[in-house]
């Protein structure tokens, strides 16, 4: 290779401000498809899915990946999804009728395991805190949210009662379906994040604000993220109409327990909030994911940034638009997801 050409890549990386070195691998791709939701259940087993009824597994860490249309199910668009291993996995259907779908053979055949024919009904997210117990959030009906539990895997579903909320809402909040992450469990509590008109944080059914851009219907948080030894919580969002602007994207909080105590079984009392100084990523971003107690990826339409820092400077690492990212269950690295089908995997 010639030396102006040497000088040429580096002054292309340069000027472009984005980092050689890591490299976004395509795993796989599936024309038209938007992939909203993946699971990473283990080292070998990834599960996505998203729109045209489309779920994708591999078995064997992202070296082949299989396609699959639930059949029945072709024009439904599957932004939440959960898996326990190669054989078991749970997808969520938003708009109405709100359908819940469960597998127990790869894929092959899915059971119907909820449904919902209220023509106001969009299932945003679910999540598991443990094996069995599982929680849907969907937005407002008749101006209360709503939320499904589940306590044996996803088999049955039980409406969570309009008075565990203690705050009201908002008018215009609502969530977003972006990236199946705007929910999570602290030790007993559960806590997810709206968007909106309005956007804030609920803890146990109790709402505070959020200094996150907000006032319209594109704007508001999107994601939530746990760092893995419990103490940090990320929330990311902004505006998804305008997913240039690089302000007011990011919240940040430093959790403390109360001494004596396990953070995996404190109550909402337990657990101290401060918010901690954390920068702006690079514009809009839809999900955010700890790799490491240190290091975070956020995603979103206006690409791929990494922190090493826990989130007091970041690194514009990729202008790909991507829907969700996943860190890995072993490695250094992550999944990424979003239009065209598209999967890819970052080394870090």
């Amino acid at each position: 290779m010639s030396i102006s050409k040497i000088f040429f890549i580096c002054a292309l990386f340069i000027c472009s401000g984005l980092s050689a070195q890591y490299q976004i691998k395509e795993l796989t791709a599936q024309k038209g498809v938007s992939i909203r939701a993946l699971s990473v259940p283990s080292e070998k087993v990834i599960w996505a899915s998203g729109s045209k009824g489309m779920v994708a597994k591999s078995s064997n860490e992202g070296v082949t990946f299989e396609w699959m249309q639930v059949k029945g199910y072709e024009k439904r668009d599957f932004r939440a999804m959960h898996a326990w291993n190669d054989q078991e996995a749970i997808i969520v259907a938003v708009a109405a009728p709100a359908i819940i779908l469960k597998t127990i053979d790869g894929g092959a055949s899915w059971d119907k395991v909820y449904e919902n024919n209220d023509t106001s009904m969009f299932l945003d997210a679910i999540h598991f805190s443990d094996k069995n117990n599982g929680t849907v959030i969907g937005d407002p009906i008749e101006g209360h949210l709503f939320i499904l539990t589940t306590n044996n895997k996803g088999v049955t579903w039980v409406q969570m009662p309009n008075d565990y909320f203690k705050s009201d809402l908002n008018n215009g909040e609502a969530f977003f379906a972006s990236s199946n992450s705007n929910l999570i469990h602290i030790g007993e509590a559960l806590v997810f994040v709206t968007g909106g008109l309005s956007s804030r944080l609920w803890k146990n059914g109790v709402a505070e604000a959020l200094p996150l851009l907000q006032g319209t219907s594109s704007t508001g948080a999107n994601s939530i993220a746990i760092s893995p030894n419990g103490n940090r919580v990320v929330i990311v969002g902004g505006d998804f109409a305008n997913d240039k602007i690089a302000t007011q994207n990011i919240v940040g909080y430093q959790l403390f327990q109360t001494p004596n105590s396990d953070l995996n079984y404190l109550s909402k009392k337990q657990i101290i909030w401060k918010k901690i100084n954390v920068s702006n990523p690079n514009g809009y971003k839809s999900c955010v994911e700890f790799i490491d107690n240190n290091r975070l990826m956020t995603c979103g339409t206006s690409g791929v940034d990494l922190s090493k820092d826990k989130g007091v400077s970041w690194e514009k690492i990729s202008d790909t638009s991507f829907h969700i990212v996943k860190k890995h269950p072993t490695k250094r690295g992550a999944y990424l997801a979003g239009l065209g089908g598209r999967i890819s995997f970052v080394e870090l």
